[in-house]
């Protein structure tokens, strides 16, 4: 198959530059680091992408609701999404038995993400398919009688190609949509794969949760996906994805970071935040101590003195409103 079109611009090379110091800066090939150890974090990052890429499909369960259903506890929720994060899960976690280069592959994880939810899962569309935006077709996919050639040439570039892991899991990413080999569930299907395709390069890369920055940024995702489109070649979705990737890397090393450095009891407190701003007595309340001395010591200036948490009015440290909140940080 003839290379797809993309060119290699100064912005993308300096992008690698940057995702290679970042994967050093992990140790993704040292099984002593944070990303290659903890389980715990592993399991919460795969979570956020399985959360993230169905929310991108207008899945409308939580996190934490999607945590519960990963975790086997009952959910309240319409039975079509929970469907899907059941059968994401499943996806995601197949992850490590697939090859990137084998059809039969693709097609089992897209009967795994799509079981119950599509006719056909599992299988190429019949039928002609196209994007539309408002009353717009945007993208007009190629004929039915193409796609099953189209997949494979696309698997066998895959395949041969020598371009660094990093752009092949990009054009691949854009191929695929531009493609559309399924009636639906290719955005999902894609993303699953761009992360196989990374997870190749370095395994932990599986658990990289590139999917929460897609989400953050979908508006720009599609609109990238279209400029595509009209100049016919992937390099502006390259620039995109590469830029989500190093992001994720950034935010993952943040979190390695705080787990290392900080101790149990600013963890507990920081988990008791995450639902929103609460008073001093809130916090003592949720994690069962009345010494506030105490508190403070070992669990609310160490948090300050880190820049974990902040005031929520800082400019009055003894305010009786005074309330505090996780930081950006």
């Amino acid at each position: 198959m003839p290379t797809p079109p993309y060119t290699i611009t100064p912005a993308i090379l300096d992008l690698l530059t940057r995702i290679a110091e970042e994967v050093g800066r992990l140790g993704l090939g040292d099984t002593s680091s944070p990303a290659s150890r903890s389980p715990q974090l592993r399991r919460k990052n795969r979570i956020k992408s399985i959360h993230a890429s169905l929310a991108i499909e207008n899945n409308t369960l939580s996190l934490e609701q999607v945590t519960a259903l990963i975790e086997g506890k009952r959910v309240l929720g319409p039975p079509k999404e929970v469907q899907e994060v059941k059968n994401a899960f499943a996806a995601y976690e197949g992850l490590a038995g697939w090859s990137p280069y084998r059809i039969d592959d693709l097609l089992r994880a897209h009967a795994l993400m799509m079981d119950g939810l599509v006719d056909r899962p599992g299988a190429f569309r019949s039928g002609g398919v196209g994007i539309a935006k408002g009353k717009t077709v945007v993208h007009l996919a190629p004929p039915a009688e193409m796609v099953t050639g189209l997949m494979n040439d696309l698997l066998k570039w895959l395949k041969e190609t020598d371009a660094h892991p990093l752009i092949a899991s990009c054009v691949f990413h854009y191929e695929l949509e531009f493609i559309h080999p399924f009636a639906d569930g290719n955005g999902r299907v894609g993303r699953l794969w761009q992360t196989l395709i990374l997870s190749q390069w370095k395994a932990p890369l599986a658990y990289l949760p590139i999917e929460d920055i897609i989400r953050k940024r979908q508006n720009e995702y599609y609109d990238t996906l279209a400029a595509c489109d009209k100049v016919g070649n992937s390099t502006q979705l390259i620039e995109f994805l590469l830029t989500a990737l190093l992001e994720a890397l950034t935010e993952t090393l943040a979190t390695d970071q705080v787990s290392d450095q900080v101790s149990d009891q600013v963890k507990l407190l920081l988990k008791a935040l995450e639902s929103g701003p609460l008073s001093a007595l809130d916090c003592m309340g949720l994690l069962h101590l009345s010494h506030r001395p105490t508190f403070r010591k070992n669990y609310l200036n160490p948090a300050l003195e880190a820049k974990l948490i902040e005031r929520t009015i800082p400019d009055k440290p003894r305010s009786q409103h005074q309330r505090y909140k996780l930081s950006e940080k």
